[in-house]
């Protein structure tokens, strides 16, 4: 599954919304922030992560791409 920094940018931005977080307008950071949240997230994912093969063939470690 591929990550995606825009489609992660517009849940958070749906889930402040439902918690009341203005996100539009001119004095609005929450969009800003979410983009901020959703790139740092993805790129954390892509440059970190590993997952773990605990048998067969293929057992080991193995980082995310």
């Amino acid at each position: 599954m591929a990550l995606d920094k825009d489609s992660l940018k517009q849940k958070i931005i749906d889930n402040l919304k439902a918690k009341g977080f203005v996100t539009e307008g001119e004095h609005a950071a929450a969009g800003d922030m979410a983009d901020a949240i959703a790139a740092a997230v993805v790129d954390e994912i892509t440059e970190n992560a590993q997952v773990s093969v605990t048998g067969g063939s293929s057992e080991g470690s193995y980082k995310v791409t």
